[in-house]
């Protein structure tokens, strides 16, 4: 768990509206040299190390947030699906890193797999067999639902998906008698190999299917949400940043720090990301642009790989003054946009678009208005610290 920093009360400085072009077409232009100082990336040893190390919860009590009663504290995303249809593969790529090529060698789940997932936040990630029949009397649906914190259930759209749809709403009229908070999130899956009409065209498909059974039964606003997703792009980590979004209890103050900083500085889009798994925790409230998405996710791979690289101890190399014990990085691509990545701790960082042509000049306000957002921040963690405190002890 990440020490909070001392709190400040401070107030965001705008840029200003006024923007002069100038000429730079380098790549990687400004991106410092990275020595392994206090400044450098916490986030080397968290890629390097475990996933399965367990970590306390940053979010205060997340496993209420279904209304769940938690066994361990730790909210769960249960990936349910028929055979073949893509959750090994999904949770090997967004949690492990695995290259989506390399998810064709996957052998089928046979038994329930059960991975703790070491993030800003503790969580649990349940891989069902496609062929388990979990609603049957002989399983405990207290033990399975009972700290959920979204139950995903994934259909290949590749695939004849009737049977799938079938059991998802079986799953759904019988858990939402039990557990009628808990949000559906449906994987419409492999649409990569769709073409546009019929993607459209399936998805409708599905989603109609679903509503009308539902309705029929009498639940006509269940909380059933739908994504198109494949690993071959981003799509798939788009889809598990909403899921886990909804997980966390202090979203909305998140979203107004983000849009607060955004706004005074002329971002065009900032994301708040867990570096493990690419997933942005929080954004400002500007529509998600897919290609911006991506830009700022790669740009993470960029920064890593060069901490790997340049980031190793010297037996003479000393540090000369304060070190700073975050990393701070940005690049200029060649239409003079700025990307901006900062660590705020050692699980999150704050990557930003700006399109100023200025920033560059006025890159220590930017730098300075980032570490008030940080100070900010740590502040809401501590208080989710606290009350998670106060409430152990009545």
């Amino acid at each position: 768990m990440p020490t909070p920093l001392t709190r400040t009360r401070s107030r965001i400085i705008p840029l200003g509206p006024d923007r002069h072009v100038y000429t730079d077409s380098s790549l990687l232009h400004g991106i410092p040299p990275m020595y392994k100082t206090g400044a450098q990336l916490s986030l080397e040893n968290f890629v390097q190390g475990t996933s399965h190390t367990l970590i306390q919860p940053v979010q205060g009590k997340l496993g209420q947030a279904s209304g769940g009663s938690p066994h361990d504290g730790k909210p769960r995303l249960l990936l349910m699906g028929l055979r073949r249809s893509g959750k090994s593969s999904i949770a090997s790529v967004v949690f492990h890193k695995m290259p989506p090529n390399e998810t064709l060698f996957l052998e089928s789940t046979t038994r329930i797999q059960k991975d703790s997932v070491h993030s800003f936040m503790d969580f649990q990630v349940w891989d069902f067999p496609g062929q388990l029949e979990y609603l049957e009397p002989s399983f405990d649906l207290e033990d399975i639902f009972g700290s959920l914190g979204a139950l995903v259930w994934v259909i290949d759209a590749q695939d004849d998906y009737l049977d799938s749809v079938a059991r998802l709403n079986r799953t759904i009229l019988t858990v939402q008698q039990y557990y009628p908070n808990i949000n559906i999130e449906v994987f419409i899956h492999k649409v990569d190999g769709l073409s546009e009409e019929y993607r459209t065209d399936t998805f409708q498909d599905i989603v109609q299917r679903i509503s009308d059974e539902l309705s029929d039964a009498g639940y006509e606003n269940a909380p059933v949400h739908y994504y198109l997703t494949s690993i071959y792009d981003y799509s798939v980590f788009e889809a598990f940043s909403k899921v886990i979004q909804k997980l966390i209890p202090n979203l909305s103050t998140l979203e107004n720090l983000i849009n607060t900083l955004a706004n005074n500085c002329g971002f065009e889009k900032t994301y708040l990301f867990d570096v493990l798994s690419k997933i942005y925790i929080a954004s400002d409230t500007r529509p998600v642009d897919m290609a911006c998405y991506e830009m700022c996710s790669d740009y993470i791979d960029v920064i890593v790989d060069i901490s790997e690289l340049y980031s190793w101890d010297h037996p003479d190399r000393k540090p000369k003054g304060d070190q700073m014990q975050e990393a701070e990085s940005h690049v200029i691509l060649q239409d003079e946009t700025m990307i901006h990545l900062m660590e705020m701790n050692k699980y999150l960082c704050l990557v930003s678009v700006i399109p100023n042509p200025e920033a560059k000049e006025k890159k220590g306000l930017i730098d300075m208005n980032c570490r008030l957002f940080q100070d900010a921040l740590n502040e809401v963690f501590a208080r989710s610290w606290e009350e998670e405190e106060k409430d152990s002890s009545t």
